[in-house]
């Protein structure tokens, strides 16, 4: 029999997916978390209050990470030309948009992880977001679209009535941003990035620290770092 394992962000999707499967009684053999080590404060924190409900229900536990850190991937890496194959600049840059150098690394090391021991993979993505499904990929499970219908907000609300709350500087993440995602994402919109300058300021300094480094804007037309020549760009200051 093939063993089984939800793979988990501890993010709302993949938080009420797990929720759910235990309280379904599905059994689960194992969690998974792909630790990019720049996740908020909030998920380890959720990932930490659920550690005891794993144990509890005699769940096995395993974190992944990436072959070197993701702050080196983006600032320090050596990059080959494609066409040459010699080094034509220094860190990836910004993880996002066309460029998700850093999904691909997650999904082949938990994709990997699961083959190797012949598992069925249950997966968090919501009934509304059907265009994420995975195609072609038989050991993947994706109960919260296909078993029971659960929307975004019905994740959300799951966890909030389970108590996971995604708590940072007195504000709950989800109220503030539509996708809790490693904090530098670039896919962030204007609109979450405004809501982290206002009530997550020290994480959008760290994103205007990267900016400086990585010596490009992580919104096209829009910087984040003071000083910079705007004429031509519009700052977030509102």
């Amino acid at each position: 029999m093939s063993a089984s394992i939800a793979s988990v962000s501890w993010g709302k999707d993949s938080m009420a997916m797990l929720w759910m499967l235990i309280d379904s009684g599905t059994p689960v053999d194992e969690v998974i978390f792909f630790d990019t080590g720049m996740e908020f404060d909030a998920i380890y924190r959720e990932r930490d209050r659920m550690l005891p409900v794993l144990a509890e229900h005699g769940i096995r536990y395993t974190e992944l990470r990436p072959k070197n850190p993701m702050w080196w991937n983006m600032l320090c890496r050596p990059v080959k030309s494609r066409k040459t194959g010699e080094v034509h600049k220094t860190g990836y840059g910004w993880c996002g948009g066309a460029c998700r150098w850093g999904t691909t690394e997650k999904t082949r090391a938990l994709d990997r992880y699961a083959k190797e021991r012949n598992a069925v993979v249950y997966v968090g993505i919501a009934a509304d977001e059907t265009e994420r499904l995975g195609k072609g990929e038989p050991w993947k499970r994706y109960p919260l679209a296909e078993r029971w219908g659960m929307s975004e907000s019905d994740c959300l609300a799951l966890c909030y009535r389970k108590g996971n709350e995604w708590v940072e500087g007195g504000v709950r993440l989800y109220d503030v941003l539509d996708r809790v995602s490693c904090w530098c994402c670039r896919n962030k919109n204007m609109r979450e990035l405004s809501a982290m300058r206002k009530n997550l300021p020290n994480y959008f300094e760290r994103l205007v620290a990267l900016e400086r480094a990585i010596g490009e804007p992580m919104k096209k037309n829009h910087v984040l770092c003071p000083g910079q020549n705007t004429t031509e760009t519009e700052r977030i200051t509102k």
